[in-house]
């Protein structure tokens, strides 16, 4: 089956990534992305951009308003778009996760939610994304935020 095209954009962020994974020497085992998609390029953590402090606490009353729709995200797969989907329905849980792929230390990224606003950088990394459907379906199996945290830093640390 052939692949379907990819855009200019996603092309050179998938070859930026690579060369960045080259030179810091990032190692995705093989099967663990899925097809079409690229780490982050931010290093893996606790390589080169470790992953350190306090989850931030969920803002009261924030919503999902500005996670990004599918319609938003031309570029992004099936996958990506799906946990877009989820982390929407989930936004004080993903406001209360910090963020493993090395953002959480860049302006305007405050946890996991930040990710799905604005440019939508779990549209192409692999972290963002499987955090947040980590989160999503550990929320719909009925654990807390508390549990949540704990299972993303087992998974991600």
């Amino acid at each position: 089956m052939p692949l379907p095209p990819i855009s200019r954009r996603a092309f050179l962020a998938s070859g930026i990534a690579a060369g960045l994974a080259t030179t810091l020497g990032f190692h995705v085992p093989s099967g663990q992305v899925p097809s079409g998609e690229v780490p982050c390029g931010h290093g893996e953590p606790g390589r080169h951009h470790p992953v350190t402090g306090p989850h931030p606490e969920p803002r009261p009353g924030v919503d999902a308003s500005r996670v990004l729709r599918a319609d938003q995200l031309p570029d992004a797969s099936r996958p990506a778009i799906a946990a877009f989907d989820q982390v929407r329905t989930i936004p004080g849980i993903a406001d209360g996760i910090r963020c493993h792929c090395g953002c959480a230390g860049q302006a305007g990224f405050r946890s996991l939610l930040s990710c799905y606003e604005g440019d939508g950088m779990a549209q192409h990394c692999v972290i963002c994304q499987g955090q947040g459907r980590m989160a999503y379906r550990l929320h719909r199996a009925g654990k807390s935020l508390a549990d949540i945290r704990a299972a993303i830093d087992a998974r991600y640390d």
